[in-house]
């Protein structure tokens, strides 16, 4: 196995903790060599990220639910091996380092199947979890709402459904049947099958459930209607940060990998008296295991339903284009293509660059077209965010009506009803005490306006 930086051995990554509380692990890199050797369904952009700093992320995930790290390396592979997913000689090898070390967990940065984990759990007598085995153990220790709960369980029993298929022999051994002659009964491993199947129905019935509580919820946001500001990007590129700082929440906000996994919504006021809802979706990764996304759907239709999407990007981060890369296939399962018109990319963390550095990335991100705008901000120092914000407001006006009404001077209870429910852009008052107020709305709150005030024929300016 190759070292870290090291070709002699493992690079220590950091010393016995005494307070860990999960076990020493190890954590495995083993990345392809070549295009051919990669498995079926990798990522197109896993040739442009380093074995290095594919490494450093599984490192940090296992970090994130307070694993001892005590060694970690690559293994180049050559070919992808049935039975254990790497070569005979490094599976030894391996055996040798994980008694060295007294790991009792071996992390393999990469997906395998029930029968290659368990014949490396037999090799190494140590207990071995894959990436998405990792993630789902991530997600399981971040949810904190009963909805998070349901979701990151469903995701972890179809997980398990799948390491059932011959993992373990005991589980075939058969149980008695009924009745007085009895019969074959049913082997431990269909019933174990069974439950986490009844299990799996009694959580999507729950999640059913949940999924039309939101659409109530956003169904009387449309009733206001508040337009929605959705946060997506990279897990750790700073979108918790960001939301805090747009709306002086106190969001758990770390440099961690899914430091923040529910979701959060705020209301914003813009400048021009508008508010907006603005809501903090969870971290997305390379290769995140499908079925997190499909549990997560529920969660994730806040993104499907929203005005405007913020894609926020770590621009400190060398690996900020394939982490793109990996936001956009995620955002493509959800039916959200790259060309959106709802996409802005907000590029955050520009107080790590070094000032040459800082100077290429804004003249990178004012080349870019009004299309497809970028912001350039910093969320922990609040550079740039009320650029943001101002954007965000342009954004939402181009799909707002504006209109001129005239109201009577006493009339405050209609002046009133404008300032709850649209955006006064203007109001003066002439010489006969009538009021001239200039509103902007949304087309179905405008019809409203409209009815209300006498304006269902009149000329309507930006209509």
């Amino acid at each position: 196995m190759e070292p870290r930086r090291r070709e002699t051995r493992f690079e220590r990554l950091s010393p016995a903790d005494p307070g860990s509380t999960t076990g020493r692990a190890l954590v495995i890199g083993p990345y392809p060599r070549s295009r051919e050797a990669r498995p079926a369904g990798a990522h197109s952009d896993e040739g442009a990220r380093s074995p290095q700093v594919r490494l450093d992320e599984a490192v940090g995930l296992a970090r994130a639910i307070d694993l001892d790290v005590v060694e970690a390396g690559i293994v180049n592979l050559t070919t992808i091996r049935p039975a254990t997913y790497i070569g005979k000689g490094k599976v030894e090898e391996i055996a040798g380092l994980i008694k060295g070390v007294e790991a009792g967990l071996v992390i393999m940065d990469c997906a395998v199947s029930p029968v290659q984990q368990r014949n490396l759990e037999r090799a190494w007598s140590a207990k071995v979890l894959d990436r998405t085995g990792l993630i789902l153990e991530i997600f399981g220790r971040r949810a904190r709402t009963r909805e998070g709960s349901l979701q990151v369980e469903l995701a972890h029993l179809n997980y398990q459904r799948s390491r059932l298929v011959r993992s373990w022999t005991h589980l075939e051994r058969q149980r008695g049947g009924f009745g007085f002659l009895g019969g074959p009964g049913e082997t431990q491993l269909e019933t174990d099958r069974r439950i986490i199947a009844e299990r799996i129905a009694r959580i999507e019935k729950e999640l059913e459930g949940v999924k039309r509580t939101r659409k109530l919820h956003r169904d009387s946001r449309k009733r206001v209607p508040y337009p929605i500001v959705a946060l997506v990007g990279y897990t750790n590129a700073g979108k918790s940060t960001l939301f805090n700082r747009m709306t002086e929440a106190r969001v758990l906000s770390a440099d961690m990998l899914f430091a923040t996994l529910d979701p959060t919504l705020r209301a914003v006021g813009l400048p021009h008296g508008a508010r907006v809802i603005l809501s903090d979706t969870v971290g997305f990764i390379s290769e995140l295991p499908t079925l997190l996304v499909a549990a997560f759907r529920a969660t994730l239709e806040e993104v499907i339903e929203a005005d405007i999407i913020l894609h926020v990007r770590d621009v400190s981060h060398g690996d900020a284009e394939a982490q793109s890369l990996d936001v956009t296939d995620v955002l493509r399962q959800l039916g959200i293509e790259p060309g959106d018109s709802r996409l802005v990319e907000v590029w955050n963390k520009v107080d790590r660059l070094d000032s040459s550095e800082r100077e290429r990335t804004l003249n990178l991100a004012a080349r870019q077209t009004e299309e497809h705008p970028v912001v350039v901000v910093s969320a922990l120092t609040g550079e740039g965010t009320d650029q943001l914000i101002g954007l965000i407001e342009e954004r939402l006006a181009q799909t707002r009506i504006t209109l001129d009404l005239v109201l009577d001077g006493a009339d405050g209870a209609g002046l009133s009803w404008l300032y709850r429910n649209a955006e006064v852009l203007a109001k003066n008052t002439d010489d006969d005490g009538r009021m001239a107020v200039t509103v902007r709305a949304d087309p179905a709150k405008a019809n409203i306006v409209r009815t209300k005030f006498g304006l269902a024929t009149a000329p309507i300016a930006g209509d």
